[in-house]
């Protein structure tokens, strides 16, 4: 796959965020600190809000797509990496830019996005194929290039994108302090109880008592001020497919699916079936089946009832990983 037109023209508003001057006169102000004191001949002193170099790098979902990206962009250019497990020439590219991200040492930050698992995002980017990679200034967006470039092509593209931040937006990245590698790993011997953990002990309690409804509100409760919450995410997939099939009727819903092969409510209603009974490959391969005869909204449908699935499961399972890369197929 040919890389597109890299040029840093056509910026796209997507969000409104931080006045640019703000994030330059803070990032000069910590250079010219750090500066002053190598001038000195002393050792310079970790700015206030300096990252590790493993900050440079990191993971981004769709639930903290707007603090990670978008936010963090009015500091810092975001290079967005959209990939995939059963992608082989993401494989090339992604260690690429995660070298020449950290050589950068702050002026860019990569965020990586899993189109497996961010589906949404991928379709807001219009992505047609990966690797894609786009970044993100001042929460404008930038289409860089897609496909597997070399190398060479990929630096003055990101030395383009650096200039265009500083020139255009003010924005001259982030301090870097090696010597916090780690320290973020330091846990204390009995981490003190969480501001959710009273919920979702809720959550816990209601499930075993058979109040479903009242344990699907309290994860609820916990995703509405932490959406990127695991455990809530979870518990919440768990109890909503338990509510689903509490009052079905299991033959006549078994019956529906194998009259109606391409009705995608026939089809949902069975796979939440499966995956209750521990038919969890058959739940699967079900909806991916579904998603290839279905279209438009219908096959929306099935498709994000698969993803809730998926969470129900959970993301580390080598079934969910498989029918991943088998719905990527499908849509791609």
């Amino acid at each position: 796959m040919q890389p597109r037109n890299m040029s840093m023209s056509g910026v796209v508003d997507l969000a409104a965020v931080k006045a640019a001057g703000e994030a330059k006169a803070k990032a000069e102000q910590a250079r010219a600190e750090a500066a002053r004191q190598a001038a000195q001949g002393g050792a310079a002193a970790p700015a206030a809000g300096a990252v590790p170099p493993s900050a440079l790098v990191v993971d981004v979902d769709e639930a903290g797509f707007e603090r990670d990206v978008l936010q963090l962009s009015a500091e810092v250019p975001v290079v967005l990496d959209f990939w995939a497990e059963w992608c082989q020439p993401c494989k090339q590219l992604s260690p690429l830019l995660e070298r020449l991200t950290v050589e950068a040492n702050g002026r860019l930050v990569l965020a990586k996005v899993d189109v497996d698992a961010n589906q949404m995002l991928m379709q807001q980017f219009q992505i047609q194929g990966i690797p894609a990679v786009f970044a993100v200034v001042a929460g404008q967006v930038l289409p860089l290039f897609q496909g597997v470039a070399p190398e060479q092509q990929i630096r003055e593209t990101l030395a383009q994108l650096v200039q265009v931040a500083e020139e255009r937006f003010g924005i001259i990245g982030l301090q870097v302090d090696p010597n916090a590698e780690g320290a973020a790993e330091a846990i204390p011997a009995e981490a003190p109880a969480g501001p959710y953990d009273a919920l979702l002990e809720a959550a816990v309690v209601a499930l075993d008592a058979g109040d479903l409804g009242g344990a699907v509100q309290a994860y609820k409760n916990v995703l509405a001020d932490d959406p990127g919450n695991t455990e809530a995410k979870l518990g919440l997939a768990q109890a909503e497919l338990l509510a689903r099939v509490q009052h079905m009727n299991p033959q006549q819903v078994r019956t529906a699916a194998a009259e109606n092969p391409r009705d995608p409510a026939a089809q949902i209603a069975a796979a939440d079936l499966d995956l209750v009974g521990g038919h969890v490959e058959d739940a699967f391969g079900r909806l991916v089946d579904t998603v290839k005869v279905t279209f438009g909204d219908d096959r929306d449908a099935v498709r994000l009832r698969l993803l809730e699935l998926f969470e129900v499961i959970g993301a580390d399972d080598p079934r969910v990983t498989a029918a991943r890369t088998a719905l990527a197929r499908v849509l791609f």
